[in-house]
């Protein structure tokens, strides 16, 4: 993972109100306290991808990366959360990091080596060398000393090979690893020590539609569905995924369909490769009932987030029979709701013709909170054939953050990103179905499991309401539901008093105490 977009960022200290205040002015970046998504209980820290995730005894384990001096240098460790229910977060004592591995640890995975111990694959920092550690124990409160991940060849002679972003896989007896770059090998092993090649991990047949130039890095393989997946990014567009079958003859993975996760945002020029990190380097774990769900870091937004570890909501992915993917907000969140309130239907306004350049909007409601979730449900109908959407933090004269629904180009616009979305496509019976999530300035809005978008907009006073429109005749939307969601965020009010996060600076330095060259120091 490359740490060009990671941005220093210093900005002064404003206290933030209660969750559920009215929208007011945005606080600096640094003072941001979201109610619900993961955060770095530090300042800046990028990058922040997610790593090597377990679900071990019912409890949860993420990792993420932190950028920290070390011995007068930059390095990097995995921070280490736990939580019950992947919503609710407790910081761990730092143990993956330089003191212990000898050098900075760069994105890879977890999975579980042949005894059952947790295990993780990455990539050490200027070593050249991809490296595995395996956990003493399931509460990850120790690991062994890394060991290199070094390949050979038939006849046992070491193999040359780049070494970037690793993923382990295990298929029957035997674990797979591949390393990331623009030509991605794969490997096997059955004991995690002696690592052979195979030949390459993907038919080059699935990159016809794919820009030659774009790498696979932060892989991350599984079953889903009919289908196996890769869930990775290019460094240069962000996020994206393939879907395909897993040639056991062969040892090889077939891709038959690839689609992105993240999207380019207007204003930047289409020669330029990074249309922003906003969803950005993801991990995913198994549920102990079957799903799988996946967090991404969300580094780009906006220029004030840059450089910090925001995550996103925890998303479940699923690939029913007709091989669409699904992409739904993870159910555990609906235990934050409280104070439900429901429209039954709501008529959106005629507009004068399209020539007139003018719409009519309706105020729909004023945000109760900053901590809020809305499911709206638009007539398929209506929806079709019409341009048509919501403002969020609308302020009555045309400002706040647009939501809206393109019939002519196939596609959904939240703020400046645009995504691909037509409601031609859904089935006949199939309204549209809205879940839109607002925690401060982080907006992720979910369209019937199909697209998931995210954006950030830092409202200023008065920029408290949700307003409807659409080009064309009145029609009815309705239900809207809406609730107040609890602050999931104890554990990082915690950690940030606590700063049992922050990992050595120097050799000399014990784990976990506080320093005043260590980041994220509270005054």
């Amino acid at each position: 993972m490359t740490i060009a977009r990671a941005i220093v960022l210093v900005a002064a200290l404003i206290a933030v109100g209660p969750a559920n205040s009215p929208i007011v002015s945005a606080a600096p970046a640094d003072q941001l306290v979201f109610n619900y998504h993961l955060q770095h209980p530090g300042g800046d820290s990028g990058p922040g991808d997610p790593n090597a995730v377990f679900c071990l005894d019912g409890t949860y384990h993420l990792h993420y990366i932190l950028r920290h001096p070390w011995n007068g240098k930059t390095s990097f460790s995995f921070v280490h959360v736990t939580s019950p229910d992947m919503v609710h977060w407790t910081w761990r004592p730092t143990t993956l990091q330089p003191s212990l591995t000898g050098h900075g640890m760069f994105s890879g995975t977890g999975f579980l080596a042949p005894d059952g111990r947790p295990a993780v694959i990455y990539h050490g920092q200027d070593s050249g060398q991809n490296w595995i550690a395996v956990a003493r124990d399931k509460d990850l409160a120790g690991w062994e000393k890394p060991h290199p991940f070094s390949p050979v060849d038939a006849a046992g002679l070491p193999v040359k090979v780049h070494q970037w972003d690793p993923d382990c896989f295990r298929i029957g007896d035997t674990f797979y690893a591949v390393s990331g770059g623009t030509d991605v090998p794969l490997f096997k092993s059955r004991d995690l020590k002696t690592w052979t090649r195979v030949g390459p991990f993907i038919s080059q047949q699935g990159f016809k539609d794919i820009l030659g130039v774009e790498d696979i890095s932060c892989p991350n393989f599984f079953p889903i569905g009919s289908k196996w997946m890769l869930l990775c990014i290019s460094h240069q567009l962000g996020c994206r995924y393939f879907l395909g079958s897993w040639d056991a003859q062969r040892e090889q993975f077939i891709p038959e369909k690839h689609g992105r996760m993240n999207w380019r945002r207007h204003g930047v020029p289409w020669n330029q490769m990074w249309t922003g990190s906003d969803v950005f380097a993801p991990e995913s774990v198994l549920t102990p009932d079957g799903r799988r769900v996946m967090w991404a870091w969300l580094g780009g937004l906006h220029p004030s987030l840059s450089g910090k570890t925001i995550q996103s909501l925890p998303r479940e992915l699923s690939l029913p029979d007709d091989e669409i993917l699904r992409i739904k907000p993870l159910r555990e969140l609906e235990n934050l709701r409280e104070d439900h309130e429901r429209m039954a239907a709501v008529d959106v306004p005629e507009s004068p013709e399209v020539w007139t350049g003018r719409t009519v909007t309706k105020r729909l409601l004023t945000l109760p909170g900053k901590s809020v979730e809305m499911n709206i449900r638009v007539p398929r109908d209506a929806a079709l054939k019409r341009r048509w959407g919501l403002t969020l933090f609308a302020d009555g004269e045309g400002g706040g953050l647009p939501l809206a629904f393109r019939p002519e180009n196939g596609t959904i616009e939240l703020g400046d990103t645009t995504a691909p979305f037509s409601v031609a496509d859904l089935p006949d019976a199939e309204d549209v179905e809205l879940r839109i999530f607002v925690d401060e300035c982080l907006v992720e809005v979910f369209v019937n499991d199909r697209q998931a978008l995210v954006a950030a907009w830092f409202a200023k006073n008065g920029q408290d309401g949700v307003e409807v429109w659409s080009l064309g005749k009145s029609f009815p939307i309705g239900p809207v539901d809406i609730w107040k969601l609890r602050p999931a965020n104890l554990g990082f009010l915690a950690a940030r008093e606590s700063g049992n996060w922050q990992p050595q600076t120097t050799e000399a330095a014990g784990p976990g105490n506080a320093r005043e060259d260590q980041p994220g120091q509270q005054p």
